[in-house]
């Protein structure tokens, strides 16, 4: 098994965590910051955590994390993200590991997913409020 560097810098901090944040500064102060990250981002504000997730790419987008894409897709993913931070008011974040959007589909299949394809269709067809999702991750 690999083991995780002790100290990183700010700018390696960075590239890791997708740019700059309260969350990067603090872990950059840390001696193991991958180690502690989990118990840190636990006691970071709400507002921390999503400036920390607003650094990440959007499902869909075009990052190193992210390669590949068929076009119907690229449209869907932008649209459910969209409805997604509107309800929510910050990203949707999925670990893809690379893989091609194509390799992902799951996410999209989730009853998360279908509750806000169901909300953003409710809300184009009529006005009435729809039902809060969970924000707990079930696929």
């Amino acid at each position: 098994m690999r083991e995780l560097p002790g100290q990183l810098t700010k700018a390696e901090l960075e590239e890791l965590f997708s740019g700059p944040s309260t969350l990067v500064s603090i872990l950059a102060e840390t001696p193991d910051p991958l180690g502690s990250a989990e118990e840190i981002t636990a006691g970071l504000s709400d507002e921390d955590k999503i400036e920390a997730l607003a650094g990440h790419a959007r499902i869909g987008e075009p990052s190193p994390e992210q390669h590949g894409g068929n076009p119907a897709i690229l449209t869907e993913l932008a649209y459910l993200n969209q409805v997604y931070e509107e309800k929510f008011g910050f990203r949707f974040v999925v670990f893809v590991a690379g893989r091609s959007r194509a390799a992902w589909p799951r996410p999209r299949r989730s009853r998360r997913w279908r509750r806000i394809r169901a909300s953003a269709s409710r809300r184009e067809s009529s006005a009435a409020p729809s039902p809060r999702c969970s924000r707990s991750w079930r696929t």
